[in-house]
């Protein structure tokens, strides 16, 4: 009799075991719950903030290796107005906070300093928009995930308590369906966090950029006076 009991749980697991490895990633995943949808809301998101801010960037990376060059010839030869109109007609961060700095030769240069650190810091923040969604999605999409994981598992030992049914394989099952929500949010949340930190290293990248043709900028100023 005790033999019989054992064969029998022991082919209920096996039926259980097949099944699940007959289960599709999609029909897991609707297993889920309800929350999976904010999930997805999160990732999508993600997904859109990064590839919008990547292409942010790698415009405002990409600028004429000779920029600096023609700006110093302009300067030099007292050409000014012919200074400001290459970097009008040039799209990007560097060529503005140039443009600013050219705006007010004439004055000290620490006033000259101040007025392209203050454009440097606008464009800066232009670049960096949105940035922080991709932080914010990284915390909160692991919330999330074990948010529904603690609904699932009181749903489950609910059912349990007023069913009186608590076999190996009803609590087995219903605790791995229930765990596929912490799955998906520690995924999400490590797209995010990898996303941000790699965007981030881009945006220093070009802030460095600005920070050389601002110091380029303002030797060109004082070359004469040496």
């Amino acid at each position: 009799m005790f033999d019989l009991l054992q064969v029998d749980s022991v082919q209920k697991i096996v039926n259980t075991v097949t099944t699940t490895e007959k289960i599709s990633l999609l029909s897991l995943l609707e297993k889920g719950g309800w929350i999976m949808y904010p999930l997805y809301l999160l990732l999508v998101i993600t997904i859109f903030v990064f590839f919008e801010r990547l292409i942010a960037i790698k415009k405002a990376a990409k600028l004429d290796a000779n920029f600096m060059s023609i700006i110093k010839d302009h300067i030099i030869t007292g050409n000014v107005q012919a200074a400001r109109s290459f970097t009008k007609n040039t799209d990007h961060p560097i060529a503005k906070m140039i443009d600013k700095g050219i705006q007010r030769i004439g004055k000290p240069i620490d006033v000259i300093e101040k007025s392209m650190e203050n454009v440097g810091k606008l464009e800066m923040y232009t670049i960096e928009k949105n940035l922080s969604i991709l932080s914010l999605v990284s915390g909160i999409a692991p919330m999330f995930g074990f948010l529904g994981t603690i609904i699932g598992m009181v749903q489950l030992f609910y059912g349990i308590a007023s069913t009186g049914e608590y076999t190996l394989s009803t609590i087995a099952g219903g605790i791995y369906t229930k765990m596929i929500t912490s799955a998906t949010g520690l995924i999400i949340g490590l797209i995010a966090y990898v996303g941000y930190n790699f965007l981030s290293a881009q945006i220093d990248k070009t802030a460095y950029k600005m920070e050389v043709a601002s110091a380029d900028f303002i030797d060109v100023l004082q070359e004469p006076t040496r």
